[in-house]
């Protein structure tokens, strides 16, 4: 018996000029510059710093907004926790038009001396995810880029010292599971300089530069765990008020490079 003819779907030219499935977007409704929080319910903080927002689209947990802030026209859309979905929403906003993306998330710092709200802008992640090995060598870097990062880092570090507070940079790694990060695994991070953890950069990194986009993250700190300073602690107040900084470095940036 003859084997049946396959009609083989490929996804990376399906639906490109269409509304999107998962963030439920379409060409022509973003501007070309995203800020990507993790949460739909930060979405409200960025937009209390733009003006004329409108809701575009809520579905799952891709929630966008379109806005301006000082005269330029920026978008909000929150990835949803960790790189599948984080890569599923670069993906689909890079197909209607977003070309550069600044994540403003939460991370845990794991070196000590840094404190909750403090700023934490990566210049590279340890890729501890699954989602990357299905698109790159395990050797690909995940890297952001580095004007973009060189201009975050700046507006990072004036909007922390004009509040009190700090800015780092430096390596960060990107894990799946929250709760299988053992205390071994903390300590070989820290041991390796690794600044902080989080769940989204390497696929936001990675599905950027292999689309040929550009891509920065600030986060604010949650937590240090190296510090005994877990999310179950009393630190929500600095954390929220680190989100607020980090969005303000993130638009300044947007801003300055006219991305």
């Amino acid at each position: 018996m003859a084997e049946p003819t396959l009609d083989v779907v490929d996804k990376s030219a399906v639906g490109a000029d269409a509304r999107q499935f998962h963030i439920g977007v379409a060409p022509g409704e973003v501007s070309t510059v995203a800020l990507l929080p993790g949460d739909p319910f930060r979405i409200p903080l960025i937009a209390s710093f733009l003006d004329d927002v409108v809701e575009v689209a809520h579905n799952r947990e891709h929630r966008t907004i379109v806005g301006t802030y000082k005269g330029r026209r920026i978008t909000a859309t929150s990835t949803g926790m960790g790189c599948p979905s984080t890569a599923i929403a670069v993906e689909e906003l890079a197909r209607v038009g977003v070309t550069s993306f600044i994540r403003v998330g939460s991370s845990a710092a794991l070196q000590p001396g840094i404190a909750p709200g403090e700023l934490l802008v990566s210049e590279g992640t340890l890729r501890n995810d699954g989602t990357t090995a299905a698109y790159a060598h395990p050797g690909y870097p995940a890297v952001p880029d580095t004007e973009l990062t060189v201009a975050l880092s700046r507006h990072s570090e004036r909007i922390a010292a004009a509040a009190g507070s700090s800015s780092h940079r430096g390596i960060n790694a990107s894990d799946d599971a929250f709760y299988a990060e053992t205390p071994e695994w903390i300590a070989q991070l820290n041991r390796l300089g690794v600044l902080n953890v989080e769940m989204e950069s390497s696929a936001l990194f990675v599905v950027a530069r292999l689309r040929g986009l550009r891509a920065g993250m600030v986060c604010s700190c949650s937590s240090n765990l190296v510090s005994g300073m877990s999310l179950y602690g009393d630190t929500h107040g600095l954390l929220h008020a680190g989100w607020l900084r980090s969005i303000e470095a993130a638009l300044e940036t947007a801003v300055e490079l006219e991305l």
